[in-house]
């Protein structure tokens, strides 16, 4: 099924690149990325690169650093990469741009995706970010606002939300506290259950606890991660659930609405190959997201007794069958 537009690119962002300059003539330009976890979504700067005609070992090394679900591991990462001499640093999630640019302001910093880079105080306006940070945001406040939307089309009886989130995510509280603001104003009462370090057990006991009417994982890396754990979770419990991210529904997950990260990361690519040409990274605008990705699996539907509205059917970019 095709997806029709579910949500309205929110104003100012920048065309594509598009012109292919390639590594500066003579040298090869060596990128540093940090993210949370080994991700395939990390593959589409790669892919960016070879689309802007660079050759990986001739004019171009990537050098990877993962967090490992560890956040206090961000700002030591980027300074192992600021003494190895990288050209530039590529992060994903707020917290890996927060850590990048506590460790340098020199270095320039490109956000694959960062749930709210203003409110987040990275940059000091979308338009023209100043410092050594720019990127693109992936609207994380506004597509939860956008997923409990859809849990009430899907469940218009909801009174009772529970949120699976990650406290020490600053996008993820950002983004928790818009989604309270809207949930107040439908009449639906939110139920935090909050996961501190890997503790999944006792998250998870406060969402049994909370009985509530469905719930909604909010965006992030380290509960993307566990995809799978949480999917059995909620299968077990036979909770309705709305995730941040296809993977959650492609392991059995009942919908997804959220960010195309990969598209995210080749984007990047073409702000990198701007910058080492000779690019101010403070005059680049942070560009928004505007390709969001629907996905339903009908199979857990039915095993939950859920009939899908044609509406929420016809958005759909993927039904697992």
């Amino acid at each position: 099924m095709k997806r029709r537009e579910f949500i309205t690119l929110l104003g100012g962002a920048a065309a594509w690149p598009g012109v292919a300059h390639a590594a500066p003539p003579g040298r090869s330009v060596t990128i540093g990325v940090i993210a949370p976890l080994s991700h395939p979504a990390v593959e589409g700067l790669r892919k960016g690169f070879r689309e802007l005609g660079y050759i990986e070992g001739r004019d171009l090394r990537l050098e990877y650093r993962w967090a490992e679900g560890d956040a206090e591991q961000y700002v030591s990462v980027a300074q192992e990469l600021v003494r190895f001499g990288v050209d530039a640093i590529v992060t994903w999630g707020t917290p890996a741009a927060i850590g990048a640019r506590q460790a340098t302001t020199k270095l320039p910093i490109v956000m694959a995706a960062a749930g709210d880079p203003l409110a987040a105080q990275l940059v000091s306006s979308l338009a023209r970010p100043g410092g050594n940070v720019t990127g693109f945001s992936s609207l994380a406040t506004e597509l939860e606002m956008k997923r409990l939307q859809l849990l009430k089309e899907i469940r218009p009886d909801l009174q009772r939300l529970g949120v699976l989130s990650n406290p020490t995510n600053p996008a993820v509280q950002i983004a928790s506290r818009a989604l309270h603001e809207a949930a107040r104003s439908r009449g639906v009462t939110i139920q935090t259950a909050e996961l501190r370090g890997n503790d999944f057990d006792n998250a998870f006991r406060e969402l049994r606890q909370a009985r509530p009417d469905a719930v909604l994982v909010l965006a992030d890396a380290i509960l993307h991660s566990h995809a799978a754990d949480i999917v059995a979770f909620m299968s077990v419990q036979r909770l309705i659930a709305m995730y941040a991210n296809r993977e959650f529904v492609q392991v059995g997950g009942l919908l997804s609405y959220g960010t195309n990260y990969h598209e995210l990361f080749r984007k990047a690519a073409g702000y990198i190959d701007r910058i080492v040409n000779g690019a101010n990274p403070g005059d680049l605008p942070v560009q928004q997201a505007d390709r969001f990705e629907l996905a339903i699996n009908l199979k857990t539907a039915k095993e939950l007794g859920l009939e899908l509205s044609a509406n929420v059917l016809a958005l759909a970019d993927e039904v697992i069958e």
